[in-house]
């Protein structure tokens, strides 16, 4: 018996066809940057996040904390970098703490 090839592609292939196809790309991984933010942020700086949400290239984090919405500013370039290597692309230009 002779074996057939599989036209069968993993899921995650599939996925990434369809995101790239309807230029869905960058809004996916904006979209995973949103969810791991208490991975790269912490669990102190999480629980501190009311909303989250990107816009153009502007991360827009509302904090209820005054005193910790001014610490994260001065180390807003760092937050960026970090960001934007977990995204893979250039995913934040700008960050505004609220």
């Amino acid at each position: 018996m002779k074996k057939r090839k599989s036209n069968e592609n993993p899921v995650s292939e599939v996925i990434d066809l369809f995101l790239h196809q309807y230029g869905l790309n960058n809004q996916y991984k904006e979209f995973k940057l949103l969810q791991s933010w208490k991975e790269i942020m912490g669990p102190m700086v999480a629980k501190r996040t009311q909303n989250l949400n990107i816009r153009e290239g502007i991360l827009y984090v509302q904090l209820d904390s005054p005193v910790l919405r001014n610490e994260l500013h001065f180390g807003k370039k760092s937050i960026i970098k970090n960001l934007n290597e977990e995204a893979g692309f250039e995913a934040i230009k700008e960050i505004i703490f609220r």
